[in-house]
């Protein structure tokens, strides 16, 4: 920013050579000041660097040679408090179209349901070893140990009918596996050492 201001006469005055070395001098230290204030928004920054200038011009005697440092800094403080107050004080803005995007993203009970009800479907196509795996390690939350020690089977039985169940649930639901996804399979990236 250039200060470029004329008096009525065209010759620069002795408040506008005044203000123009203020600019200089402090204008500099003002801005990261309210930039710090303000979490790196510098717009704003710029907005009540100006604003805080623009209140020195009109209301400070910027030629008695008194320091006006410590009066711009509580006034941009003042400013930047202010704004906050003033944006705390209104109700949140809200875009006109972002409760369409909420409302298509909000899953009802409809989906709930159907979505129960198909898993449901896909659970009873399984064995009943598979769905008590099932249930005791996903449903229940316990380690394959536990579901061993309630089930009364080794934990590597509960280990195989575990892959083995959940394979089928996924074959009963349509999911097919890619083949990164296949045990034993050897992801795309891949590669023997030369």
């Amino acid at each position: 920013m250039s200060w470029t201001v004329m008096g009525s006469t065209g010759a620069v005055t002795a408040r506008e050579r005044a203000m123009r070395t203020l600019y200089d001098e402090q204008a500099g230290d003002l801005y990261k000041y309210v930039l710090r204030l303000l979490g790196g928004d510098q717009h704003r920054a710029e907005d009540v660097v100006q604003e805080t200038l623009l209140r020195c011009w009109r209301t400070q005697d910027l030629e008695s040679g008194e320091p006006q440092r410590p009066w711009l800094f509580r006034v941009a403080r003042n400013l930047v408090v202010d704004d906050y107050r003033l944006r705390m004080a209104r109700p949140q803005e809200v875009d006109g179209t972002a409760w369409l995007d909420e409302l298509l993203a909000k899953r009802d009970d409809v989906d709930r349901l159907l979505s129960s009800m198909i898993l449901g479907d896909a659970f009873k196509a399984l064995s009943p070893k598979h769905r008590e795996v099932l249930y005791e390690t996903y449903y229940t939350g316990r380690s394959t140990r536990e579901a061993a020690l309630v089930l009364g089977i080794p934990p590597g039985t509960v280990k195989s009918r575990l892959y083995h169940a959940v394979r089928a649930l996924r074959m009963a639901l349509g999911v097919v596996a890619t083949p990164d996804e296949e045990v034993g399979a050897k992801p795309a990236w891949w590669y023997t050492a030369a």
